[in-house]
């Protein structure tokens, strides 16, 4: 599913993955532009302010790049870029990975629409028509492209940017040992947690053990057991408050239903009523089933009155008891308020209580054994640290070395240049500061980059220093804006052939003003600016708004066009890069570098035994 487009494009298999083609509408001055893109170095050249760096800040922008609120183009409010890329299984991995489906041409496609607002650009990136988020996009960012412009040449000097390029040349066994740094960096942070988290409790600790101590024991002491025991004590409590009461009400009842002082009990008046139905039963035996009801009735209310009477017989006044059970009562209330709201909730702060003390008193490790923890997490990841400093060293050495060769055709040939490990504390990316020192001049002390390089210095440096990272580097596409800006014709060779050697490993997008670099170019584009819609007579134009209110019909705007150029139109552009007309001195001049540039490519290929 890979190779079909890699190879209708003449794109090798094996190659990272790289830009096939963009596509962009009402892009800043770009109002429809369709681009494809081949293997190798693709130059863009074209008159200063024709809008090269456009094309770069709409890949740029496609990858999740920072857009202006004004870079839709003017008189639109939606702007469109979308670039589609080769997918080699790596990517095709990330895409499983992210739960992004997979198109069928074997492309990975981006896009970002761009709508114009009065809060700026609103705008979601895409990727195979699935939105994603801004570490989503970075992730892939760094997977596709690289861009480097000539404002970015400041950033040689960020010293976690030359770790990482130094880590990076050091190959996968130095990936490997700083994995296993931030590993033990984080066991020996965690380790490092526990035990300041241990020692915070240990100076709290006395403060907490005397509260829930205090608190424990009266738990305890109020001997907590039943949830429902306040309940119970508050109807006994009832009773024997009301003992007498009780015992009169029970008499009362006990009279009404079996034996009355005056008068007949209900019993009495059953016996009368049972009397009378078994005299008429005599004569209507269907009357069996009443009398059979008055027989359970006189039963049932003889039984009842018996245990009334049971009940009010032992009823006794017990004031002591009494007394006990209401300081109970009081006792329960003041738990429920302390560790409540009910008993309940008292019962399981008892528990819970417990549970805490175990914890204050030791149960766990001690403050001895998580700093024994602790050291034994940290001599580890000294350990690790030390083994990643030797590493660097012996991959700073071989970059030392790599680089100065690199500089030397760059007009570079009496520069020095080392690579500073110095000692720093333990941290997830090692122990170790890492400084580039350079020395443009002989006689002249190493110093940090960033202090002492000139700008056409700190460009040349880090071309040189992406052609030394190019073998580990895993990006597709690099992009180059002008990296060869100001520099003389001997130089401008030499960088032409440094893109050229990237442009085996990479696929190469180079904007540049120099014919050597341009002569180079395995696919050549020229970017111009011109003007579209017709000029109207301004009477006419004021006469046409005055009637229809129409102020765009007729209005001329600028727009950005990309040719790609065929062999010919090569040699007429370089000529005039060359020397700024098409005479026939200057044809000749850019025959003569075109026939340069094929004699190395091909002692380039001889090189590397293709």
């Amino acid at each position: 599913m890979y190779s079909y487009a890699w190879h209708f494009l003449g794109i090798p298999v094996d190659r990272h993955p790289m830009l096939i083609s963009i596509h962009v509408e009402n892009f800043a001055l770009v109002d429809a532009l369709d681009l494809q893109f081949g293997n190798g170095l693709n130059v863009l050249t074209g008159e200063t302010g024709a809008g090269k760096s456009i094309i770069l800040d709409a890949i740029d922008a496609v990858l999740g790049g920072r857009v202006s609120g004004r870079i839709v183009r003017a008189g639109s409010d939606r702007g469109l870029i979308e670039a589609s890329f080769a997918l080699v299984p790596e990517l095709a991995a990330w895409l499983q990975e992210q739960e992004i489906a997979t198109e069928d041409n074997g492309m990975l496609v981006c896009r970002r629409e761009l709508t114009a607002g009065r809060g700026g650009v609103r705008n979601r990136p895409r990727v195979n028509g699935t939105l994603i988020n801004k570490p989503q996009i970075e992730s892939l960012r760094q997977r596709l492209v690289e861009i480097t412009a000539q404002g970015q040449t400041v950033q040689l000097g960020d010293a976690a940017l030359q770790r990482g390029w130094l880590d990076g040349f050091g190959g996968a066994k130095l990936q490997r040992q700083l994995g296993a740094v931030a590993t033990a960096h984080e066991a020996a942070q965690t380790a490092k947690k526990a035990l300041a988290h241990r020692q915070q409790q240990e100076a709290q600790r006395q403060q907490q053990l005397d509260l829930f101590t205090f608190q424990a024991k009266e738990l305890q002491e109020a001997e907590l057991e039943d949830p429902d025991e306040l309940d119970s004590l508050e109807q006994e409590r009832n009773r024997l408050s009301h003992a007498v009461e009780l015992q009169q009400h029970s008499y009362q009842a006990y009279q009404l239903l079996y034996q009355a002082d005056e008068g007949e009990a209900c019993a009495d008046l059953l016996g009368h009523a049972h009397d009378t139905l078994t005299t008429m039963a005599e004569y209507d035996s269907s009357l069996a089933p009443m009398l059979e009801m008055i027989n359970e009735a006189m039963a049932q209310v003889q039984e009842a009155g018996r245990q009334v009477n049971a009940y009010g017989e032992g009823l006794e006044t017990d004031p002591q008891r009494l007394s006990e059970v209401e300081e109970r009562i009081v006792q329960l209330k003041q738990i429920c308020r302390k560790y409540g709201p009910t008993l309940a909730d008292a019962i399981a702060r008892d528990q819970q209580l417990q549970a805490e003390l175990d914890a204050l008193t030791d149960s766990g490790q001690s403050i001895e054994a998580l700093e024994k923890a602790y050291n034994a997490k940290r001599d580890k990841l000294v350990d690790a640290c030390a083994k990643l400093t030797q590493l660097r060293q012996g991959a700073a050495n071989k970059l030392q070395d790599q680089l100065i060769g690199q500089l030397k055709p760059l007009a570079m040939d009496k520069v020095q240049f080392q690579v500073e490990l110095a000692p720093a504390l333990p941290a997830v990316h090692g122990a170790d500061r890492v400084t580039f020192m350079f020395s443009p001049n002989p006689g002249e002390p190493l110093q940090p980059l960033a202090e002492t390089a000139s700008g056409g210095e700190m460009s040349r440096f880090l071309l040189a220093l992406k052609v030394c990272l190019s073998q580990a580097d895993a990006v597709g596409t690099m992009i180059f804006d002008e990296i060869d800006a100001g520099v003389s014709g001997r130089v401008a060779q030499a960088i032409a052939e440094k893109l050229h050697q990237l442009s085996h490993r990479h696929q190469v997008l180079c904007v540049t003003h120099q014919p050597i670099v341009a002569a180079m170019a395995d696919s050549h584009f020229h970017v111009s600016k011109t003007t579209v819609g017709e000029v109207e007579p301004k009477k006419a134009r004021k006469s046409k708004k005055a009637k229809d209110g129409d102020s765009e019909n007729g209005e001329v705007r600028t727009v950005v066009r990309v040719m790609p150029l065929d062999p010919q139109q090569r040699r007429e552009e370089l000529a005039q890069l060359a020397g700024g007309k098409s005479d026939q001195e200057a044809i000749a001049f850019a025959e003569s570098l075109l026939n340069q540039a094929d004699k190395t490519r091909q002692a380039a290929q001889v090189a590397v035994g293709q």
